[in-house]
């Protein structure tokens, strides 16, 4: 591919002949996608990668997360691997708000996007420290920790909440759904 990114118009014009990857979570990826998309969870991309890499002998690949964070992360792995990728320049996010398709499973309830569930955690132990921190004053640690781990999220662009909630069972993908989405590519 002879872009590092591509943006939502580009991606759009070309879906056709792109090979798309979501690296978000089943649930994130459940809550609407890019059409055609295939859910590998950044998680288990060195699980994926020699289906990746004959996927990308086929064709490009374009690589999709909520904002580009993750994307780019897996761009990066993939090139370390000798797999080129290209990134989605905002993520599904920004797809969305640009009014382009998104398809969702049938019949699947699908769990918060994963920047929300990180949002109600962070709120939720802040204000529980901060209530604790009532009875127990050492008890506003907690409340002192999240917003450390805040912090360092924004100063690294990494988020250790997110990927402590992508393991809970509503985000976790089962073995098969990654077996099919592996036979599907490879097909």
């Amino acid at each position: 591919m002879t872009h590092d990114a591509l943006t939502p118009d580009q991606a759009s014009a070309r879906l056709h002949e792109l090979t798309v990857i979501d690296v978000r979570t089943p649930g994130e990826y459940a809550t609407g996608h890019l059409p055609g998309a295939h859910n590998v969870p950044v998680d288990h991309l060195d699980a994926a990668l020699p289906t990746l890499r004959t996927a990308a002998e086929r064709g490009d690949l374009l690589v999709v997360c909520a904002s580009g964070a993750r994307s780019a992360e897996a761009c990066r792995r993939l090139a370390e691997a000798g797999v080129p990728a290209a990134t989605l320049t905002g993520g599904t996010s920004t797809w969305k708000q640009l009014g382009h398709d998104v398809h969702r499973p049938a019949g699947i309830r699908a769990p918060w996007p994963m920047e929300r569930q990180v949002r109600l955690t962070a709120g939720a132990l802040v204000l529980a420290g901060l209530l604790a921190g009532r009875l127990r004053p050492g008890a506003r640690w907690i409340s002192a920790g999240v917003a450390s781990g805040l912090v360092l999220s924004a100063l690294t662009d990494t988020c250790g909440m997110a990927r402590l909630l992508a393991r809970l069972p509503h985000n976790r993908p089962k073995a098969t759904d990654l077996d099919a989405t592996l036979a599907a590519l490879s097909d």
